[in-house]
């Protein structure tokens, strides 16, 4: 007498997530905290996703190691893969992107997410933005026909980064090492004139950037020494206060 074996249902997932009254993932996720109760998410990247920055250790002549083991955060990359996750791990309802082309070979996109609520914004919908850019001089002579979609991996990059506030660069963001000097030159040219327009001095960037915990920031003796990453975070979050300011009192 043969066995018979019972039919399994593909159209049931293996497991379900659902989110707690805090707005995590119940039971399927191990959160890591900060002391003031906070989720680190730093810590919640998974080892897969973080690989070693060699254009760092190229820039001052050091040998790649072979493994991220006890490496620090400005000598890592965090791959697209990780930032996807984080983003799904902590939970979106909407990413759109806002492509403009200034000139022929710029493209600028502003990518905006609209995070789910959960216990750390006190259970209110965020939405958070921020600007990433491509140019034949900041891309590799494959992506410089893919200027666009550069521009859009970059701005989700930097938007889940910065809102999570992890500042492990993102290997999306890296520009070829002969691109270096030009490609600095327009994040510099941005955030100066963002700076000049809102009052913003270079002394109040730096005393915060060092407040931070940046890497060397106290080290940072103008604009330039801003890593390029940093600047455009900067005139995002420039650009956010003053319309902050703007808003009516309640």
């Amino acid at each position: 007498m043969s066995e018979t074996t019972e039919p399994v249902s593909t159209s049931v997932p293996p497991k379900q997530f659902k989110r707690n009254e805090f707005g995590l993932i119940f039971g399927a996720t191990n959160y890591v905290y900060n002391e003031d109760g906070t989720i680190n998410w730093r810590k919640m990247i998974k080892p897969e996703f973080l690989t070693p920055n060699k254009q760092y250790f190229q820039r001052f002549n050091k040998k790649i190691p072979e493994s991220i083991e006890g490496l620090e955060d400005k000598e890592l990359l965090i791959l697209l893969g990780g930032i996807k996750d984080l983003a799904q791990t902590r939970g979106f309802t909407s990413v759109t992107y806002t492509v403009t082309s200034p000139s022929k070979d710029y493209v600028v996109a502003t990518c905006e997410i609209r995070w789910i609520p959960n216990y750390e914004t006190n259970h209110d919908a965020v939405t958070f933005s921020a600007i990433g850019d491509a140019t034949p001089t900041n891309t590799t002579s494959f992506g410089k026909n893919f200027l666009g979609p550069i521009a859009e991996n970059r701005a989700f990059v930097r938007c889940v980064r910065n809102f999570l506030k992890i500042n492990i660069v993102g290997q999306e963001e890296l520009s070829p090492s002969n691109g270096d000097a030009e490609s600095e030159d327009a994040s510099t040219s941005l955030l100066r004139e963002v700076m000049q327009q809102h009052g913003v001095t270079f002394e109040l960037i730096k005393a915060k950037l060092v407040e931070e915990g940046v890497a060397e920031a106290d080290k940072f003796a103008s604009i330039e020494d801003i890593p390029r990453f940093k600047q455009f975070e900067l005139v995002e979050r420039i650009k956010r206060k003053a319309a902050e300011k703007l808003k009516p009192s309640q």
